[in-house]
């Protein structure tokens, strides 16, 4: 099998609830996704997707993954799909760094592979482990009784865990956690999520008010050094993410106890091949996970929908449905959500299709 067209799309994503305030001063009304096809000689064909949170969000930008392509096209005509490895290492000394551009690549490659030999994604990631992964849901920087509203609906829709945005103003973010945490009903959990906003002072300054509450603080601060001395002037328990770039964090972690919860973004650690090894590092040391990515649609979802399948339930903290944050679609079908839960799909591959009538010409073509 060889790999003889890929072909780029650009989508734009507008967010089902208007505007997205997260971290310090930052807003995404519609999310700027890229879909990859690879087609083979062989007939099959795989898709991926990548999508940051916005152009300034880890440094990765919505054409990230189009320049990348420039590069990589020619590269990987002819090459056989099926050889994750040798796709993986080929990229990687092809443009060193820059793994969300190459992650949709590499989600493609793996649908191949599922189709190539009949088998869904999570059988290929080491087995279904959990049937139906518990899925949080954002409630971004609004007003106290916007929130209370919003959390009550995702409540109705069966969603148990609440990301509660801050990283703003120190004193309005602790009122938003004192009042995000009081909203809770038995069975619930909220963490605050800064998205790196806080300097190391404000940081401290809210911890320290919040100390009395049972709440998780995700990503402080912008780097893993300033977490990190954040996280020693602290109980509470701690969750990393976007600092989590590759298996040398994700080592750092472990030998300074650094987090309680590691979110393992896909793209922010170059891919699916990536994100697995990364994965089971960290659980093999007692660490929990969570099964996320940047933004996207339905393809962006498909994969990590595999990805938290083949992860124990009990080190799976907890995952996300990034096409239910859209009013337009990548992909067809939608992997299922379900009383809070996401599913992965049983069908070979990823277990969706690009929805070429959504995406609509391509903006650059590979032969």
């Amino acid at each position: 099998m060889k790999i003889t067209k890929i072909s780029i799309y650009r989508k734009d994503l507008t967010y089902v609830g208007g505007r997205y305030a997260w971290g310090r001063g930052n807003v995404i009304e519609v999310g700027k996704s890229t879909v990859v096809t690879i087609e083979t000689d062989s007939g099959i064909s795989g898709t991926g997707e990548f999508c940051p949170c916005g152009d300034n969000y880890m440094d990765a930008h919505s054409e990230g993954t189009e320049a990348a392509a420039r590069l990589l096209g020619p590269k990987l005509i002819g090459e056989d799909p099926r050889q994750l490895s040798y796709i993986e290492r080929l990229m990687d000394n092809t443009i060193r760094g820059h793994g969300y551009a190459k992650s949709a690549f590499d989600a493609a490659c793996w649908d191949i592979l599922g189709k190539a030999t009949g088998l869904p994604g999570w059988m290929l990631m080491g087995g279904k482990l959990t049937d139906g992964a518990a899925m949080y849901r954002v409630v971004p920087q609004k007003s106290i009784e916007q929130t209370q509203i919003e959390m009550e609906q995702h409540r109705k829709a069966g969603y148990r865990h609440f990301q509660i945005k801050v990283g703003g103003d120190a004193v309005t973010d602790i009122k938003r956690i004192r009042t995000a945490m009081s909203l809770l009903k038995p069975g619930e959990n909220a963490y605050a999520d800064a998205n790196q906003g806080w300097t190391v002072n404000e940081a401290i300054k809210v911890v320290r008010a919040v100390s009395d509450l049972a709440v998780m603080i995700e990503q402080p601060c912008s780097t893993y050094e300033e977490c990190l001395h954040v996280r020693t002037h602290t109980n509470l328990s701690m969750k990393l993410d976007e600092s989590v770039t590759d298996i040398k964090v994700a080592q750092r972690i472990v030998h300074d106890k650094a987090a309680d919860v590691v979110c393992l973004k896909i793209s922010n650690l170059g891919g699916l091949s990536k994100a697995c090894r990364v994965r089971d590092f960290l659980i093999s040391n007692g660490l929990c996970v969570v099964a996320e990515d940047t933004w996207g649609g339905e393809i962006t979802t498909a994969a990590l929908s595999h990805f938290a399948a083949s992860t124990p339930p009990e080190f799976l903290y907890n995952t996300t449905d990034l096409h239910n944050y859209n009013v337009e679609r990548t992909g067809t079908p939608g992997p299922k959500t379900e009383n809070g839960k996401l599913y992965a799909s049983d069908t070979p591959g990823l277990g969706v299709e690009p929805d070429y009538e959504s995406l609509g010409e391509p903006v650059a073509v590979y032969l």
